[in-house]
């Protein structure tokens, strides 16, 4: 049940973010959090990150719904706590993504980042559930899954 817990809680925070935006912030308008580094924006994204596939509502609809189901079905079957974690927070970042371009066709982004000359993609909340997420399934994949195996490999060696 926990997971569930995790991945509508990741839904609602990143449509709670959406929202709080498109009601307070004009689009295209840069609100200062940290001058030069960090602004609250407003904009859409009706492609995937850096804005590659511009206008692919459809295709990322369909993506989101496979990938969500073979992320699912892991999930499901895993024993794991630290997969079932990130997959959970991964599908949270999908889900909140897919209920925008659903509803509008594209994605609201808000959070923008400057690091010198560099004008980093701006992105959202579940944009950062995806690469939480992400992070976590990478390391549990280099680290905790090959000891999983080689743990198996023990036991049935003895």
């Amino acid at each position: 049940m926990i997971w569930i817990a995790i991945i509508v809680a990741g839904l609602v925070i990143d449509q709670l973010t959406k929202y709080t935006i498109k009601s307070n912030v004009k689009y295209g308008d840069l609100i200062t959090v940290i001058n030069d580094f960090f602004y609250i924006t407003h904009h859409e994204n009706r492609g995937a990150a850096w804005g590659i596939f511009q206008d692919g509502r459809y295709f990322f609809i369909i993506l989101t719904i496979i990938l969500v189901a073979i992320l699912g079905y892991f999930l499901y079957k895993s024993q794991s706590k630290m997969l079932k974690t990130s997959l959970s927070i991964i599908i949270g970042g999908a889900a909140g993504n897919f209920v925008d371009r659903v509803r509008t066709g594209g994605v609201v982004d808000f959070l923008d980042f400057y690091i010198g000359d560099y004008h980093f993609p701006t992105f959202n909340a579940a944009d950062t559930f995806i690469v939480i997420g992400s992070i976590m399934l990478l390391i549990y994949m280099i680290f905790i899954y090959k000891e999983e195996e080689s743990k198996e490999k023990e036991d049935t060696e003895e």
